[in-house]
């Protein structure tokens, strides 16, 4: 017999999927595992942002640099505690509930 034909077996189709998509958001900013690094001009500055750190329980490495030039760099801490928060809308009442004036009448009759 020729060597065509052997049984090699159903190849899975799902070898090619077995790594999952696995997103940076696992690395938070901030945390013990991945600090934020902050640079600072003075001591005095130092001590307010490890107070804002404390507050806010978050991590980081905090340089000082006393040099003429130097400039401070903490955009990582502002953006972490100037994140937007999730917006939400008070529902308008059905037509057929109570006025939200206070009137006592349905929501069509008064103010809908």
């Amino acid at each position: 017999m020729s060597d065509k034909f052997f049984f090699k077996g159903r190849q899975d189709a799902r070898q090619n999927h077995i790594k999952s998509y696995q997103p940076k958001v696992s690395q938070k900013a901030g945390s013990k595992k991945y600090p934020l690094e902050l640079v600072v001009t003075s001591e005095e500055r130092k001590k307010e942002i490890e107070q804002q750190l404390s507050e806010h329980e978050l991590f980081a490495n905090i340089e000082v640099n006393t040099t003429e030039n130097a400039q401070e760099s903490i955009e990582q801490l502002s953006t972490l505690l100037n994140k937007a928060t999730t917006v939400t809308v008070e529902k308008t009442p059905s037509r057929n509930d109570p006025c939200l004036c206070g009137s006592g009448k349905k929501y069509k009759k008064c103010c809908g």
